[in-house]
């Protein structure tokens, strides 16, 4: 295949998508949102042999290193769908299950359970967390706030940026201090926006975006027009309210 002629190859574009070829005539990557090209299509349409039962294909697979060590938010674990600090962690929390007693480990209780039972938890001696979905309010809990060690923010289609004001209310606001955890459609484009809003760790079960954040690929927002959740300093330059983070 000549270096030019691009019709036989696949693109792993934005999102996780492939797009499957042939190519518009005239296209090259360099017109295309995409993070690499992959290898050519096999004749029969295949790229690397069957996908498993569960839809999955090989090139999807989380790569697993030969050890593991304990560090901030449980131990490293590379099957995990936790990544804090860096790598994918053995998660601490657990859901707390309608209607039954809460265990004596951390967890995650709904809203709607929080304002109906929170005097019952006066005494749970655990760490609390809360889930809340996209669009739930956050003027009636501001008083208990405190309480919770972990908020996790539903994010449940890629178009609904709901949970992106929600944190930043919590973090400028109402100024929580706790982790704050991104779930749900967690995909590579949106994390570096989390981060800059105060998410601190991201459920992530999509296969494109666990590779993206283990082989270092997510790049941080380094130019903006005004600050977000973490300290960032202001350029002055000619274009004063232009400003660059970690200069």
């Amino acid at each position: 295949m000549a270096a030019h002629d691009l019709s036989a190859v696949r693109l792993e574009v934005e999102g996780g998508g492939r797009y499957p070829g042939p190519l518009p005539a005239g296209c090259d990557a360099h017109g295309l949102a995409c993070q690499r090209i992959l290898p050519p299509i096999a004749a029969d349409g295949r790229d690397g042999g069957a996908a498993p039962a569960d839809g999955t294909r090989a090139g999807d697979a989380v790569p697993a290193p030969a050890t593991s060590s304990a560090g901030a938010g449980g131990a490293r674990d590379w099957v995990a769908t936790i990544w804090q600090d860096g790598a994918f962690r053995r998660d601490t929390w657990v859901r707390a299950k309608e209607g039954e007693p809460l265990p004596d480990t951390p967890v995650i209780l709904s809203k709607r359970r929080w304002l109906a039972e929170r005097a019952a938890f006066t005494g749970h001696t655990a760490p609390l967390g809360l889930h809340l979905d996209a669009g739930e309010r956050l003027d009636d809990l501001a008083a208990d706030l405190a309480r919770f060690s972990l908020i996790a923010l539903a994010f449940p289609k890629f178009s609904d940026g709901r949970a992106f004001s929600s944190a930043r209310l919590l973090r400028d606001k109402y100024a929580y201090a706790g982790e704050l955890r991104a779930v749900g459609n967690v995909l590579s484009d949106l994390i570096p926006f989390m981060r800059r809003v105060g998410f601190e760790s991201f459920e992530v079960t999509h296969g494109p975006t666990r590779r993206a954040l283990i082989e270092g690929r997510i790049s941080e927002v380094t130019l903006h027009y005004q600050p977000a959740g973490s300290p960032e300093a202001r350029c002055a330059a000619r274009r004063p309210w232009l400003a660059r983070s970690g200069s």
